[in-house]
């Protein structure tokens, strides 16, 4: 698409961009819905994200500053948030290879060993009442893990499924069992990992420097085996390579890889919410797994 003169109305994506660049906007391109690009007089790109609304901004802005202040894993600058708009850096992609993946497992493992001050934690200056997504998050403290995880993770979206109509209340049953059960299939108790907390393959840039780079956190304390299993959920190129590369800095509790369906559960039922059936089944599927487990 050809460049756009950035809107005169003080409004638009090029205002805010200038605005919160200190730099003059020489162009605008549109990317999608939410998403723009606009060129600054020094010749950097910066981007133009559309939230849901200024709390949404706050805490993308909130995590992407946390992420980064563990000093591992590399995400793009942040320039600030206005009126619902977020505004980073562009990241010149690449592709993906088993030496970035490698490097890129390491440095989330150290964003992991960053630590939160408790699960469900927000990153300082997020709000409590964050998204992932499109979808509300409450970022409410908990010290116990399979409880935390539970009550404020996996039943809100269970019970709004059903409210909705995507998960049958007969069905619902299924998840509640494998809840009751957490402390047992949870594995060996872990301190509160400083998550990502969206870690779908699409968040994951793979750049043209050769580093990963990380967008669109849903940031929190949790258990850092929460991360790797949204990885593993939605296919993110190179996975053995990245897995390789985290455990050799951290190596995983045993039984790691029987514990991957139960943390899918979050992230199966808010797409379910946000996007129909065809999730809520495989979250059901993945519930009966962990609950014969």
């Amino acid at each position: 698409m050809n460049p756009m003169p950035p809107p005169a109305d003080g409004d638009g994506d090029g205002a805010v961009a200038a605005r919160l660049t200190g730099r003059t906007v020489t162009a605008v391109r549109k990317l999608s819905g939410s998403l723009a690009e606009a060129v600054l007089d020094d010749g950097r790109v910066v981007v133009v994200k559309r939230t849901p609304g200024p709390r949404a901004a706050r805490a993308e802005a909130a995590g992407l500053r946390w992420l980064a202040a563990a000093g591992t894993v590399r995400v793009p600058a942040v320039h600030g948030h206005e009126a619902g708009r977020l505004v980073v850096d562009r990241v010149r992609r690449g592709g993906p290879d088993r030496e970035a993946a490698v490097r890129f497992g390491r440095e989330l493992a150290g964003l992991h060993a960053a630590g939160a001050p408790a699960f469900g934690a927000p990153p300082p200056g997020g709000p409590v009442e964050a998204f992932i997504g499109l979808a509300p998050m409450r970022n409410v403290t908990g010290g116990d893990w399979p409880a935390w995880y539970a009550e404020h993770r996996v039943l809100p979206y269970l019970r709004r499924a059903v409210d909705d109509g995507v998960v049958g209340a007969g069905e619902a049953g299924v998840v509640e069992r494998v809840c009751e059960r957490l402390p047992e299939l949870s594995g060996p108790a872990e301190p509160p990992a400083r998550l990502h907390g969206d870690l779908w393959n699409g968040n994951v840039l793979w750049g043209a420097d050769g580093q990963v780079r990380l967008i669109d956190p849903a940031a929190h304390g949790g258990h850092r085996e929460t991360d790797l299993a949204m990885l593993a959920l939605f296919g993110c190129p190179c996975l053995r390579a990245v897995l390789d590369g985290y455990r050799q800095a951290a190596p995983l509790a045993g039984g790691w890889e029987a514990r991957v369906g139960v943390h899918q559960l979050f992230p199966l039922l808010v797409h379910a919410v946000l996007f129909g059936r065809g999730y809520a089944e495989q979250a059901l599927a993945v519930a009966r797994a962990a609950a014969a487990g």
